[in-house]
């Protein structure tokens, strides 16, 4: 139900009809702590162990993006406090290495260099409702306009300029609240145009150089879609792949040759991981360029006359970054960067490419590998706000067999000799990923490292229906299976009850989004496990939840949970749904909502916290007026995971 990370002004809507959004207010009644401007301290630089604020601080670039002639790199930096734009020089010059920040409003939700690289398109919303609106702004940040206002009911997401920027395309939910249609619109008038009227989820990607086709993907489930060229002219769609059993084609991104002549990208239409593909237009083909035991993903096509291929393998949450030389055939070596989730991006006028590191000690590192000489530089360091790098935990990659056979695998970070407090293991926490199709991956945690450094471990599992371990363990708990990878959670448990390196006596479990959904459903199905919850906006009744969804999640959910318009699939839910096994939990839960939230309303966690409170349960409950889905403003996070650590200590404190 978090629909991995797709990207999509006005206050939260209210609308009847059954088919469109519509998002329910919060209960002003039902008693609820927010932020209310507290003053925020922060412990001293090598305190034994550190503030959260301190990990809190810890900042790095986000979403990073190379100018189309290689000489500028953008990003997204939330050093103010919310997510804005940046951009730093790395040419030789007076403006090398200095970082220039160009928004400074309530922070943005996507960007893109223009073609001519002189300015960038960025999308903002309000406070996490993700109905944005669109913007330019020039290079030196001196001049910005709205090319497109925020519409009500209007989510969006950007596909990709033409080759003269005079024009953008993109998807949104406009015309009825509902289905997401492929739009084309002038960037200097802001006159859009419908260019295919959609059903459900179809989502305009990469443009052809020659502005004759664009790449369309509809959604099927949260882990795959279908694949399309819409002729611009024609207005009409030419299906490329609409397999059964289900496919994915666009986690790897589209790369289109400069000659039109066809594009690189990912499927894994031909086995259990998607493949490096190459996809000819003269034979409506895809031909196999790269196949690896794991995913791959980030594919780019750099430097002029299409002369390198790029892109990342995927190996239990840890990346690998791979480059070849497209006239040799040559593979590069690449540059020895940290370890954690790499992005990539780079220019077509360029062969530079830029190497974004999410790591376990690295918030957001960024790196430039020059392909054509092998040189390799770093252009932006993290900030981790005066932690000790050596006192951060790498997780640990750990497999284990599910009761019915099925392996499953986690990330266990477990607290060193100077973090442990007495004999013993340590307690833990299950930190349940969103999705269903998320991944646990090595990526920066400040809250979790937060935990590990007072002495509890944090294990993050990836129960099936996770990416990043095959096709088919992707769709282990689609609609009737559901409650299979809730079970999971009880397996792992007791892995570790004979594993030996925590105490699974004293565990919690921990999840936002659907992973907040996990939370409350382990501790109803399976009491007695685990001693407490922490479930940050997630789903109580999913006959509500799927009824009320945000488009997106409606695109997706008839195939992960089934059609809830449908009476069978109504009358399922009915039953198996958290809030009517509610009072099977027996164990104090936190829970936390935005009000802005459009994904998952926040009508879910106030009808589990109402259900606890009358059965005599402790359930403290976080409400925060200014975010949706998730906590992206600093002072809000400081707020909030002070409060969850707090919670978590109090329920299985540090070790002793």
């Amino acid at each position: 139900m978090f629909l991995r990370t797709k990207i999509f002004f006005s206050t939260a809507i209210l609308v009847t009809s059954a088919s469109s959004y519509c998002q329910v207010p919060a209960d002003s009644t039902l008693a609820a702590i927010s932020p209310q401007n507290e003053a925020v301290s922060v412990g001293r630089a090598g305190d034994d162990p550190a503030d959260i604020g301190r990990y809190l601080l810890a900042s790095g670039a986000g979403a990073t993006e190379l100018s189309p002639d290689g000489d500028w790199v953008a990003y997204s930096y939330a050093i103010t406090g919310t997510p804005q734009l940046w951009v730093t020089g790395i040419n030789s010059g007076e403006d090398s290495g200095q970082p220039r920040q160009l928004t400074f409003g309530n922070g943005i939700t996507f960007f893109r260099w223009s073609p001519d690289g002189r300015s960038l398109i960025y999308l903002a919303d309000n406070d996490g409702n993700e109905q944005p609106s669109f913007s330019m702004i020039s290079i030196d940040g001196s001049a910005e306009r709205l090319i497109l206002p925020p519409v009500a009911g209007g989510f969006r997401r950007f596909g990709d300029f033409s080759a003269d920027g005079q024009t953008i395309f993109y998807s949104s939910t406009e015309r009825n609240g509902l289905d997401f249609d492929i739009y084309q619109a002038d960037v200097q008038s802001g006159t859009a145009e419908l260019l295919f009227e959609g059903f459900y989820g179809n989502f305009a990607n990469a443009l052809s150089p020659d502005g004759k086709y664009l790449i369309v993907t509809e959604t099927v489930g949260e882990d795959s879609d279908n694949l399309y060229l819409l002729d611009t002219q024609a207005r009409q769609l030419i299906t490329i792949s609409k397999p059964d059993p289900r496919a994915n084609h666009s986690d790897g991104g589209f790369a289109w040759l400069a000659d039109s002549s066809g594009f690189y990208g990912t499927s894994n239409l031909q086995g259990e991981f998607s493949d490096l593909v190459k996809f000819e237009l003269s034979t409506m083909q895809f031909v196999t360029m790269e196949s690896a035991n794991h995913d791959i993903g980030n594919v780019q096509l750099c430097g002029e006359g299409d002369a390198y291929l790029a892109w990342t393998v995927n190996i239990d949450g840890f990346y690998q970054v791979h480059a070849r030389d497209l006239s040799s055939g040559v593979e590069l070596t690449a540059p020895t960067l940290p370890e954690g989730v790499h992005s990539l991006s780079c220019g077509k006028q360029s062969p530079r490419l830029a190497i974004r590191t999410n790591g376990w000690r690295t918030p957001g590192d960024i790196n430039i590998w020059n392909l054509a000489d092998g040189r390799a530089r770093e252009v932006f360091k993290s900030n981790l706000a005066g932690l000790d790098p050596d006192r951060l935990i790498r997780p640990q990659s750990i497999r284990m067999r599910a009761r019915d056979g099925v392996e499953l695998q986690g990330l266990l970070y477990l607290p060193d000799a100077d973090s442990i407090r007495g004999s013993g293991p340590p307690p833990v926490v299950f930190e349940v990923h969103g999705g269903p199709t998320g991944q646990s991956v090595a990526s920066f945690d400040a809250a979790s490292q937060y935990q590990v450094d007072r002495g509890v471990a944090v294990f993050k599992p990836n129960v099936r229906g996770s990416t990043g371990f095959g096709r088919t363990y992707t769709t282990l708990d689609d609609r009737t299976r559901r409650r299979d990878s809730v079970r999971d959670l009880i397996d792992m448990l007791d892995f570790f009850r004979t594993d030996g390196r925590v105490d699974a006596d004293r565990a919690a479990v921990s999840g936002g989004s659907y992973g907040g959904y996990m939370v409350n459903a382990v501790l109803a199905i399976y009491p007695g496990n685990f001693k407490a919850g922490v479930s940050r906006y997630g789903v109580a009744d999913w006959v509500t939840a799927l009824e009320i969804a945000s488009p997106a999640l409606k695109a997706s959910d008839r195939i992960e949970y089934g059609d809830i318009s449908l009476p069978e699939w109504k009358s399922y839910y009915e039953v198996n749904s958290p809030i009517r096994q509610v009072d099977a939990i027996d164990v104090p839960v936190l829970y936390s909502h935005g009000e802005m939230d459009p994904r998952i309303d926040i009508a879910e966690t106030e009808t589990m916290v109402r259900a606890l409170r009358n059965n005599g349960i402790d359930a403290p409950y976080i409400r925060i007026p200014d975010e949706g889905h998730g906590w992206r403003k600093l002072s809000n996070r400081l707020f909030y995971f002070r409060r969850q650590a707090e919670f978590l200590e109090a329920q299985l404190g540090p070790n002793q």
